[in-house]
């Protein structure tokens, strides 16, 4: 992975030390694996960041959080990576969730009625999220199931695909430097 590009977007810790929030939280923060960026952290990161953003309502930043500082990955990877999630993805997401749980659960031969999905009201936030708790649980068990194998598979494949693709990278600069000192 390109690790300047990286370090341009990712706060620095300087800037964390300045927030008077996170000094309280700083024996927590202090790991070197919370900031460093290597493969195994920033996929490591990326992984609880995709498990985390299945997590319903507003507690995945903070999921990824707990889990990013439990396992010592990249925090602010874990913490981007929440927002694969969103509300344009959300739906589809949660679909694929519920299709995954039929097919865990071995209901897939049994019709299922799938209530249309809430309008989100932003005047009254309490009573949207009220109306997504009803629907996730009118789904039940087939849609609590699917969350968890999908947020396990996006996990596996964010974690697979970084390790790959920085490995892919570092062959190509090893390549290119060859290639460089070669032609010199």
């Amino acid at each position: 992975m390109p690790r300047k590009l990286l370090r341009r977007l990712l706060p620095t810790k300087e800037t964390l030390d300045n927030n008077s929030f996170l000094r309280r939280c700083a024996p927590f923060l202090t790991h070197h694996n919370l900031w460093h960026l290597n493969r195994h952290s920033v996929a490591g990161g990326l992984a609880i960041g995709l498990a985390c953003s299945m997590i319903p309502g507003p507690l995945q930043m903070l999921g990824a959080t707990l889990f990013a500082v439990l396992f010592r990955v990249n925090l602010p990877v874990a913490i981007f990576g929440t927002f694969f999630s969103n509300p344009f993805t959300i739906v589809p997401l949660y679909l694929l969730a519920f299709g995954l749980g039929r097919l865990v659960t071995g209901a897939n031969g049994h019709p299922v009625q799938i209530a249309d999905t809430p309008v989100t009201d932003w005047g009254n936030l309490l009573g949207t999220a009220q109306a997504w708790l009803d629907w996730m649980l009118a789904l039940g068990a087939p849609l609590a199931i699917g969350i968890v194998v999908l947020a396990l598979l996006l996990a596996l494949a964010g974690y697979g695909l970084v390790q790959m693709g920085w490995r892919l990278y570092v062959l190509h600069a090893l390549r290119s430097r060859r290639q460089r000192h070669a032609a010199l």
